[in-house]
């Protein structure tokens, strides 16, 4: 493996979006589920928020077909923003222009042959760098979770660092799931396992898609064998680094923070409840409706 890169601050960030999204047909079978909105913006719009929050100033985005509408969504429009705060029908912080960002940019994987591979297309664009990765289709709400990744990643030069939720054992086998163990006060990964088989799980800690790499994770995902479904896991990578030295670092969410994965209707639903009873202007209408329709059930 390459040496460790750690010790440089993180300004670049990789987000995969070129999942082909069965779970939510129909709403996916001409948009990307990563364009679904949930509340007032695009699921992909919070991840890049995220990103510009944390520090971040170049985002890869890894996209495939039927993408381009992610790509439209963040080019600049001089013409619609003119238009739109002549109208005063948008606020400016609302435009999906990544203020901050120096750069945002693509690639195509032109096979979805799983997320490692997305992974892997980075490796020129990281240039030696360490890297962010957020999944397009997963919000965090609420704390700083790439920020202490980020701090995390650096303090403990560490060759990957991942973010986990505790979940109910019988829910494991809907993830990647990590094993770890205690040192000097930070926990390390010691096994992961992507969607282990019901009763087999190391842990009841499973992936949250946010992660911090140095440069040996692509040597890690060239070296990983296919695997669910014929495709190549980015968790299967990491458990090659878990093998390695330095260690793969691991960081539970806060109390404070919390994931949304928008991948089937169940978990897009919920997510939308929640956004839209957030809604600075609409959150306290759509609450009393929630509440007269409890009623009526």
């Amino acid at each position: 493996m390459n040496a460790v890169t750690t010790s440089r601050p993180v300004r670049k960030a990789v987000v995969p979006v070129a999942g082909i999204g069965t779970r939510l047909f129909p709403a996916t079978k001409s948009q990307p589920k990563e364009m679904l909105p949930v509340g007032r913006k695009p699921v992909v719009q919070y991840v890049i928020e995220e990103l510009r929050a944390s520090g971040v100033e170049q985002v890869l985005l890894i996209t495939g077909r039927k993408k381009a509408a992610i790509e439209d969504h963040f080019d600049a429009d001089p013409e619609l923003s003119r238009l739109l705060h002549q109208a005063g029908s948008v606020d400016s912080a609302d435009l999906p222009i990544a203020d901050g960002i120096r750069g945002v940019f693509y690639t195509r994987q032109g096979t979805p042959s799983g997320v490692a591979d997305a992974v892997g297309l980075a490796r020129d664009f990281a240039a030696g760098e360490p890297v962010v990765v957020a999944f397009g289709d997963t919000i965090i709400r609420g704390g700083h979770l790439v920020a202490r990744l980020m701090a995390a990643h650096r303090q403990s030069e560490a060759s990957g660092t991942v973010a986990v939720e505790q979940v109910a054992p019988e829910d494991a086998f809907r993830y990647g799931i990590v094993d770890v163990c205690e040192v000097d006060g930070g926990l390390i990964a010691t096994d992961l396992v992507e969607k282990p088989s019901v009763g087999t799980a190391p842990s009841d800690l499973a992936i949250v898609p946010r992660y911090v790499f140095g440069s040996e994770v692509f040597d890690a995902i060239e070296a990983t064998r296919p695997g669910l479904g014929g495709e190549r896991w980015l968790t299967d990578s990491i458990a090659i680094l878990a093998r390695e030295s330095p260690p793969v670092r691991v960081v539970p969410l806060s109390a404070n923070e919390h994931r949304y994965d928008i991948g089937n209707f169940e978990s897009y639903y919920r997510a939308f409840i929640d956004f839209a009873l957030a809604d600075p202007q609409y959150g306290a209408s759509v609450r009393q409706y929630l509440s007269e329709l409890g009623q009526r059930l």
